[in-house]
């Protein structure tokens, strides 16, 4: 499938700001027609990470790529005060968007933990939710329960790296060394199969939000998370239809663990990307925009038909 290349002026996407249980929630807008498609970035990320993907998108659906609070321009407020940054809140997060922002259900895609997310909004309100689109969903490796599957060598090195990360000073020294542009530069290299795509403005989009006030004690929180749903607990919740694509060279999280996913019924189609890692819309989105293009027209047709 060809998509229209994307009008630079008609479709550069605008920064908006909402207010969200009082706090300030960022994200993008591109597009005036079609059904509404909200895009969901991964762990330290940003709507921006979506920037090769808005324009095409918005040619024919109204785009919208949120920052999840505790992330990018979003609000950072002190963990547990009253935020846990938990797959329900940020679910429920988006949630509030399609209802507040949106208006009407939407579809949603998710990259990495971002796919968790949507998982979650779809199995909390299915009415809300047409279809689920995720890119190298996370199968959270470090929660409880799959670190018991691991062997022990693999399994004791986690909790002791989150007992000793608890204490807020070493915490806060641990992510300052982390949070360098050259250090991103190389966790960016080992994730991406494609490493000519780990560029400059992609260092500077995910270190930026890295100086925000908070920045430090969402990430720690997040790291400390071992609980929580794991994608196989979600998947038999969700009624919307769930498109699985996966980079073949994903590092992180192994595509013959994600194909597994694929067994659920909700889960219509697995496609793979051979020489692409973990953030397939970044690396290759010249494969990723037809592939999300054709599903959405597949599901937008579909749900246009049901409402008549």
């Amino acid at each position: 499938m060809t998509s229209t290349p994307p009008n630079p002026v008609l479709d550069s996407p605008q920064t908006k700001i909402w207010q969200w249980q009082t706090f300030a929630i960022c994200y993008q807008q591109a597009g005036t027609e079609g059904a509404p498609v909200v895009l969901i970035h991964g762990f330290g990320a940003s709507s921006h990470h979506w920037r090769k993907n808005i324009a095409v998108l918005a040619q024919s659906h109204r785009v919208y790529a949120i920052d999840l609070i505790g992330f990018g321009g979003s609000a950072k407020p002190t963990p547990n005060q009253p935020i846990a940054y938990t797959f329900e809140t940020w679910g429920e997060q988006v949630l509030s968007f399609c209802r507040e922002v949106i208006g009407q259900p939407a579809f949603l895609v998710g990259n990495s933990i971002g796919c968790i997310v949507a998982l979650q909004a779809a199995a909390i309100a299915p009415e809300q939710i047409l279809g689920v689109a995720m890119l190298d969903c996370s199968l959270r490796l470090l929660h409880d329960r799959k670190r018991q599957t691991l062997p022990w060598y693999r399994s004791v090195s986690a909790p002791i790296l989150q007992k000793v990360l608890a204490y807020r000073a070493l915490g806060h020294f641990f992510f300052a060394r982390l949070a360098r542009p050259q250090v991103i530069h190389q966790i960016l290299e080992q994730a991406y199969g494609r490493t000519e795509a780990v560029t400059d403005e992609l260092v500077d989009y995910l270190i930026q939000p890295a100086a925000d006030p908070g920045a430090a004690d969402v990430f720690l929180a997040f790291i400390r998370y071992s609980q929580g749903p794991l994608p196989e607990d979600l998947l038999p919740q969700v009624t919307c239809p769930v498109l699985s694509v996966w980079g073949e060279a994903d590092p992180w999280e192994p595509v013959e663990l994600g194909r597994q996913l694929s067994e659920f019924p909700a889960v219509e189609e697995f496609i793979t990307l051979p020489g692409v890692g973990h953030c397939p819309q970044d690396e290759a989105p010249e494969l990723v925009n037809p592939i999300l293009l054709e599903w959405l027209e597949k599901h937008s047709k579909s749900s246009h038909e049901k409402a008549l």
